[in-house]
């Protein structure tokens, strides 16, 4: 638009009278155009990122004669109007702004939203919103699972069918947590090349001994991996041994694999930091030995406990050596343990946590020999010393804690809150668990 000369009446009635507001029964109105180059808007709006209008057919309704001189006339448009205020003979001129027709003004299309910004955008669905997002066409059903989007997935205790599991994992999941769901004994109709799965939590679900092995097979980049009373099999337990990055393994409660598996799977797990092999239900005093012979002697924390006579002095032995840089042991439920193994413990220089709860063959006076360790910070001896004498037992070794804990903590994977459910330190975005978009 052409800038104008503004009568010398207008500007000083600006000047003076600012403040005043016309009248409602006027048809002058407070819509303003003053001279803007219209170049400057397409700048303006180009930096922005939007583009400008186009130009409509000039609303020539109250524009000066002056202005239209300027843009030219159409000899086939209606006479131009002066509106003037019903005041005194210098009159204000009023410029209207030109009528946008709504419908013809170009928008903002969620087609033309580019995949980078659509990603960002559905990164912030939760799970439920996502899927749904994913049924509004083929293009969203792609983006919404591509796999930036699906790198942690927590299921818990929810009823899968193995296919859905096969599907998911195959989207790209990093972190995979199921524990406490119930798998449908089908077998996988789609077959799975490779998983990038590195962290995965099935612990105590219901789940078959076939189906696991086809959820599994593809799996060879595990590092955390926990499969906690869970049936196994040897095929199941040979296929694991493909995951030699495994830090952490937590087979506490499983049964169903011999010790020859059990051999080649430790053998592999060369970078083992964590293991739990504590109550496995079928472990015979070979099983025993396999472990203690072939535990990789990166582990700093281990659980061998609840295998009673199946644990011997000798293995106890032989477990010290091939691990001196244990941090963390549990052994308890060792019955054929005594106070005559405790200068074993007494060489293992990084030794922090010991746990020989239910080890009813020590004598609770010969507990103190113990407090002799430098390194040990925590005692576990349920069991062992009666609810009387345990005061003077933690009197005598005040450097220790004493039976501060139940539970081992050794390869299970960690316990976030309800809001923000984690394994191993990993916060899975995407859950079941009371959703809620961000």
């Amino acid at each position: 638009m052409h800038a104008f000369k503004i009568p010398e009446s207008v500007d000083v009635m600006h000047r003076k009278h600012l403040q005043e507001i016309p009248d409602q029964t006027s048809n002058v109105t407070t819509s303003f155009t003053w001279g803007w180059d219209s170049s400057k808007t397409s700048e303006l709006l180009s930096g922005m990122g939007v583009s400008a209008l186009e130009k409509e057919e000039v609303d020539s309704e109250n524009i000066p004669h002056e202005l239209l001189s300027n843009l030219g006339s159409n000899p086939q448009s209606p006479p131009r109007k002066r509106l003037k205020s019903k005041g005194n003979d210098k009159d204000f001129v009023i410029i209207r702004r030109p009528k946008l027709n709504r419908e013809s003004v170009p928008g903002v299309s969620w087609d033309s939203l580019p995949d980078e910004l659509l990603l960002g955008i559905f990164s912030c669905l939760c799970l439920p919103d996502l899927l749904k997002v994913s049924s509004i066409c083929k293009r969203w059903y792609h983006l919404a699972f591509d796999e930036s989007l699906w790198q942690t997935l927590d299921l818990t205790g929810k009823n899968l069918h193995p296919d859905v599991i096969g599907r998911l994992l195959s989207r790209g999941v990093v972190a995979f947590c199921c524990p406490r769901s119930f798998v449908d004994q089908q077998p996988l109709v789609e077959h799975f090349s490779s998983f990038r799965v590195q962290h995965m939590d099935l612990s105590n679900s219901v789940i078959d001994v076939g189906t696991l092995h086809s959820l599994l097979s593809p799996c060879s980049k595990l590092q955390n991996l926990s499969l906690e009373g869970l049936q196994l099999s040897d095929p199941i337990v040979n296929n694991l041994a493909q995951n030699s990055d495994l830090v952490r393994l937590n087979l506490s409660g499983c049964s169903g694999f011999s010790d020859s598996a059990l051999k080649t799977l430790l053998s592999s797990c060369s970078r083992l930091a964590e293991l739990n092999l504590s109550w496995c239900s079928d472990f015979t005093e070979k099983h025993v030995q396999v472990a203690v012979a072939h535990v990789s002697e990166t582990v700093t924390q281990l659980n061998l406990s609840g295998y009673r006579k199946n644990f011997q002095r000798a293995d106890l032995s032989t477990l010290i050596r091939r691990c001196p840089s244990l941090v963390h042991l549990d052994l308890s439920d060792s019955v054929m343990l005594n106070h005559d193994c405790f200068p074993e413990f007494h060489q293992l220089a990084y030794l922090q946590h010991l746990s020989l709860s239910r080890c009813y063959d020590i004598i609770p006076e010969t507990l103190l020999e113990l407090g002799e360790i430098p390194t040990l910070k925590t005692l576990q001896v349920f069991g062992i010393v009666p609810d009387a004498t345990l005061p003077l037992l933690k009197e005598a070794l005040p450097h220790i804690q004493i039976n501060g804990s139940h539970f081992t903590t050794i390869a299970r994977p960690t316990v976030g809150t309800k809001s923000h459910p984690e394994i191993w330190g990993i916060r899975c975005r995407l859950t079941l668990q009371k959703p809620s978009c961000l």
